[in-house]
């Protein structure tokens, strides 16, 4: 295997720029865990760079059985890749997944449970992977983004969803009327989650396929946008709390459909 001692070699600086999202061809995974999930995954990889450091004979065994190109980088070198302050040692660069809205309709029609989660406007990574985890924990048959959200495949989105990202169906920029437009033609009634949302969450039948559309916790929806869902529900709090983390009220919501559809995980 080849091996980098230099910061300055042009191959990590091309890595650099997938990192940082000037490159948006390839995604950038770090770290053991993700790593593995990834090889569990459908992605098709690109080219690998491990930590002299690294000490984990066996993930890296895997990783040159699975991706042609794996590089040797001198430790201090690879720090220069990193994302995080205390990496483990290993990062993987694989070609961006891309779905359309035609996944989603086929993942209807099978065993997934009947609803599409749409995000306006998220723009924190974190919360935005945690509701991708979320949405695959609970089954659902993906998650549509509204122009102005936050990369999905962005290296902390990735780490937010802890892999969830590699599999689950995930359109990116579509139009809030694009959205609502497909959930017509695809049989989905339209439900806001809001604050002050007419009904409690647990009163919706969810066993009727749905999409459920939810705002940034900076912004929440805006009164157009939640003109434009067929009904609104909220999740009942004790005062003086008055809104719950995206993820959270996302997995709330999520799970009593699931449960209420019966689909087993």
């Amino acid at each position: 295997m080849e091996r980098i001692t230099s910061r300055d070699n042009q191959r990590l600086d091309a890595v650099r720029k997938v990192r940082d999202g000037i490159d948006k061809d390839a995604i950038f995974i770090e770290g053991k865990r993700l790593a593995k999930e990834a090889l569990r995954s459908d992605l098709s990889f690109l080219e690998c760079y491990v930590s002299d450091a690294l000490d984990d004979e066996p993930l890296i065994g895997d990783l040159k059985r699975m991706v042609n190109e794996v590089t040797i980088v001198a430790e201090k070198a690879f720090a220069s890749i990193a994302d995080t302050k205390n990496s483990q040692g290993v990062v993987l660069l694989a070609k961006r997944p891309e779905w359309s809205l035609k996944d989603f309709a086929t993942r209807l029609g099978g065993d997934a449970l009947p609803l599409i989660v749409y995000l306006d406007e998220i723009n924190n990574p974190a919360n935005l992977g945690a509701v991708d985890r979320t949405a695959e924990a609970a089954g659902a048959a993906g998650v549509m983004l509204s122009p102005g959200s936050t990369d999905a495949y962005s290296p902390k989105a990735i780490r937010g969803s802890m892999g969830s990202a590699f599999r689950l169906p995930i359109v990116q920029e579509v139009p809030f009327d694009d959205g609502l437009s497909f959930a017509a033609e695809a049989g989905l009634a339209t439900i806001a989650a809001i604050a002050r949302g007419n009904a409690g969450y647990t009163s919706v039948d969810w066993t009727i396929p749905h999409m459920l559309i939810l705002g940034s916790e900076a912004h929440g929806l805006s009164q157009e946008k939640v003109g434009g869902a067929a009904a609104t529900i909220r999740i009942p709090l004790d005062e003086p709390v008055e809104s719950l983390n995206l993820a959270v009220a996302a997995g709330i919501i999520l799970f009593e459909a699931k449960r209420q559809s019966g689909v087993n995980g």
